[in-house]
C-alpha cells in the first residue's frame, strides 16, 4: 500500500501558456453506470484518470463485467456477464457516485443492494428523492445495515415529482427509467450539462430520453439497448478551476477542449472583478493586468453559479480589493476550506452559509490540509497564490476529480510537487 503523500506548492509565479481539458467527472460517474443498461459491449472514450474512474472499474467487475480499461486512452465494457446486483460498503465509500449503480442495477435486473456511498463530507446529502422516484416506478425500497435495498418485479413508468432539484436523483430515475415499460416523465429535473450528455449517451445506445436540460425530462422505456462509443464531454469545473487559478495568478492562460456556454456564470463573475475573459468555439483565455476587485457570489443550480467552484472562488476572492460575501445555498457544510485559508492568512468570517470575505495584499505559505475535493482545489489556488511554501495534506482528495493536475500546472510555470511523509 503505497504512503501518505503531501502536495509542495511554490507560490507566487504566474501562470502562463496553454493546457487542455480532461474528460467531465460528473459525466464519467453516470456513463459508466449506465453501460450496465446496455444489452451489448460499449466504448467510452474521454474518460479522466482520476480515482473515481477507477472505483468504478473496479465496482463494475466485480458484479461480473469484463471491463477493458486504457486510462487516457478508453474503457470497453461488455456487460452482458454482469450478474451481481450487490456493492460492498468498501466499495461504496470509495466515492459518491456509488449510489448510481442503484439506478443501473434496477434498470437491468430489477434488484440492487447498494451500500451507503462514499465521497466528501460536504453536508447533507439525503437520497430519498432518489428513493421517492424509484418507488414512483413500482420499486420497493428499504435501507438496513447501511445499505439500500430496491427491487421490483416490472418497472413502469410514471411521473416523477421531484420535491427539489436533485442532480443524483434526475440521474439516478433517469438510469431506471430507461429499461420501465411506458414513458417516465421527471417534472422539476435538474438541467447539469451531465446530465444532457447522460441523456446522449443513453440516445447513443437507442434510448429514447428527451427534455434534457430542461426542468421537464420524458424518458420512454426501451428494452434492448444496442452498443455505441460515446465521448464524454469536457470536465466543466476542472476549466472553472484553471480559470481561477489563472485569474489568482495574475497569469495569462488559455484553456482548450472546454465548452465556453458552460462556464457562463464563472466568466461573468470574473469579467465583474476586472479578468478580461475571451472564448472561441472551444477554448477560453483569461488574463489579467491589474488588481482584482472583490465580488458577491451565491451559489445556485446550473445555470447559476456552481457550488463546485465556490471554493476556488473563495480562494481567489481573499486578496480582491474590498468586501466579498459568498452565500452557499446547495451544501450546509462547504465552508470547511476557510479555515485552512485563514491560516495563510486570509480574513474571513463565516456565519451560518455566509462567508464575508475582507481581501488583503497577500496569502502566505502555510500546512493546510483537504477536506474534501473542491476544498483541495481551494488550496492548490491558494498555495499558487501565496508567498512562499504552502504544503497540502491529503491530497488524494484533489485525485477524486482532477487528471494529473500538477502536470498541468507544471506546464504552465507554476512549481508543484509531491512528497512522501515520512511517518
Amino acid at each position: 500500500m503505497p504512503g501518505k503523500e503531501k502536495m509542495v506548492i511554490v507560490g507566487g509565479s504566474p501562470l502562463e501558456g496553454e493546457v487542455h481539458v480532461s474528460g467531465g467527472k460528473n459525466t464519467s460517474v453516470a456513463v459508466i453506470p449506465a453501460t450496465l443498461l446496455c444489452d451489448e459491449p460499449c466504448t467510452i472514450e474521454n474518460l479522466p484518470d482520476i480515482d473515481d474512474v477507477r472505483a468504478l472499474v473496479d465496482i463494475l467487475r466485480s458484479l461480473g463485467a469484463v471491463v477493458d480499461y486504457e486510462p487516457g486512452e478508453f474503457m470497453k465494457v461488455d456487460p452482458r456477464p454482469a450478474n451481481g446486483y450487490q456493492v460492498g460498503y468498501r466499495d461504496a465509500q470509495r466515492l459518491r457516485a456509488s449510489y448510481y449503480l442503484i439506478g443501473a442495477l434496477l434498470g437491468r435486473q430489477g434488484r440492487a443492494e447498494v451500500a451507503f456511498p462514499g465521497g466528501c463530507k460536504i453536508g447533507q446529502r439525503p437520497i430519498d428523492q432518489h428513493l421517492k422516484g424509484f418507488n414512483a416506478l413500482g420499486a420497493e425500497t428499504d435501507e438496513r445495515g447501511g445499505t439500500i435495498i430496491a427491487e421490483a418485479e416490472e418497472l413502469n413508468g410514471s411521473d416523477v415529482f421531484f420535491d427539489m432539484v436533485t442532480v443524483g436523483g434526475t440521474i439516478n430515475v433517469m438510469l431506471a427509467a430507461c429499461k420501465a415499460m411506458g414513458t417516465t416523465v421527471l417534472h422539476n429535473a435538474a438541467k447539469e450539462p451531465h446530465i444532457v450528455d447522460l441523456a446522449n449517451f443513453l440516445n447513443s445506445m437507442g434510448a429514447n430520453v428527451r427534455g434534457a436540460g430542461t426542468d421537464l425530462i420524458r424518458i420512454k422505456g426501451t428494452p434492448y439497448l444496442h452498443g455505441s462509443t460515446y465521448a464524454v464531454i469536457p470536465d466543466q469545473i476542472e476549466t472553472g478551476t484553471l480559470m481561477i487559478a489563472a485569474a489568482a495568478t495574475h497569469g495569462d492562460v488559455v484553456i482548450t477542449g472546454c465548452i465556453p456556454t458552460h462556464m457562463e456564470a464563472l466568466s461573468a463573475k470574473l469579467l465583474e472583478m476586472g479578468v478580461r475573459v475571451t472564448d472561441s468555439d472551444d477554448a477560453i483565455r483569461v488574463r489579467i493586468s491589474s488588481a482584482h476587485r472583490a465580488v458577491n457570489v451565491k451559489t445556485q443550480v446550473y445555470p447559476g453559479f456552481p457550488t463546485d467552484l465556490q471554493q476556488p472562488m473563495s480562494a481567489l476572492l481573499t486578496t480582491a480589493h474590498g468586501t466579498s460575501i459568498i452565500q452557499e445555498t446547495i451544501f450546509e457544510s462547504r465552508f470547511k476550506h476557510m479555515d485552512e485559508l485563514i491560516r495563510m492568512g486570509a480574513q474571513i468570517r463565516v456565519v451560518d452559509r455566509t462567508a464575508i470575505i475582507e481581501g488583503v495584499p497577500q496569502l502566505l505559505g502555510a500546512p493546510v490540509t483537504a477536506t474534501d475535493l473542491r476544498a483541495g482545489a481551494a488550496l492548490l489556488v491558494a498555495g499558487l497564490m501565496a508567498k512562499g511554501e504552502t504544503e497540502i495534506y491529503e491530497p488524494e482528495y484533489i485525485d477524486r476529480g482532477y487528471e494529473h493536475i500538477e502536470k498541468k500546472l507544471r506546464a504552465l510555470g507554476a512549481s508543484i510537487r509531491r512528497e512522501s511523509i515520512e511517518s
